[in-house]
């Protein structure tokens, strides 16, 4: 038996079919989501001595699991990248192997960083999907679920570098202006409000950075925040059109005086 490529196919998931590439991919998603989880918790201050040490014992074992799985992903990388005369060199520089790594590095050369790069573990999540369902009420809901439908792909997207977005940016901006303002920033949660205001552009004013690395990175996310908010409203009109004018054409209007259909391409 060919070890190395049963690891790649339970690795990826390569068959639909394959039970143990189904355990494995969702092990893999509850420990991301705990670790997300285990991030946020431990923003909080004055936290249970038992909690601590069991935030720190869930810290190690993840990442022993992290760092077996890149191990084991660089050692299939060949199946991965059949026709590459490099497939591991090639893996390592890839943009998955990179967040991997990220992921594992923080616990390994924790002197080298000034903030946590742990919350880089969320971006994993992208290689998950979900399939969105809209129970069909009406004749609006089923237009609406038609073009979620169709769109789903653009939104679950989208939808997904909103809530990452907003995750990196109060994590890092917990990390920069907590030390400056421990009243306004004091865990990750509460400086997700600061996140949600600044990239929906909203911009309360009740919290805001006063550090110059701070007020530099709110003016970036600021700027992507209004790319952010428009891309899901560009899909979602887009799709509505598409639905209209299919109906349109599925049924056209007649004119009453020279018979000739008003609505048709023909």
């Amino acid at each position: 038996m060919n070890y190395r490529k049963r690891v790649f196919e339970i690795m990826e998931n390569t068959k639909p079919s394959d039970f143990a590439g189904r355990v494995f991919n969702i092990v893999i998603l509850i420990l991301i989501l705990l670790n997300i989880l285990a991030v946020i918790v431990g923003s909080f201050n004055e936290l249970p001595g038992s909690l601590v040490n069991f935030l720190w014992i869930f810290e190690i074992v993840s990442v022993i699991l992290f760092t077996s799985e890149y191990a084991l992903r660089v050692w299939t990388s060949c199946y991965l990248y059949p026709e590459s005369t490099h497939p591991r060199l090639k893996y390592l520089f890839s943009a998955p192997a990179l967040i991997d790594l990220f992921a594992i590095l923080p616990f390994y050369v924790p002197f080298l960083f000034t903030f946590d790069l742990r919350f880089i573990r969320m971006l994993r999540l992208l290689r998950l999907t979900r399939i969105f369902k809209l129970n069909k009420y009406s004749n609006s809901l089923k237009i609406i679920g038609r073009v979620l439908k169709k769109e789903k792909d653009s939104l679950l997207a989208t939808s997904f570098i909103s809530i990452l977005m907003i995750l990196f940016s109060s994590s890092v901006m917990y990390f920069i202006e907590n030390e400056a303002q421990p009243d306004k920033f004091p865990n990750i949660i509460a400086s997700t409000w600061w996140a949600v205001a600044t990239l929906t552009t909203v911009g309360y004013g009740d919290i805001y950075p006063v550090t110059v690395l701070g007020k530099l990175l709110s003016g970036i996310i600021s700027v992507l925040g209004i790319g952010l908010v428009a891309l899901p409203t560009a899909i979602i009109s887009s799709g509505f059109i598409g639905q209209i004018n299919a109906k349109k054409n599925m049924h056209p209007e007649k004119c009453p005086h020279c018979g000739k259909f008003l609505n048709s391409d023909e």
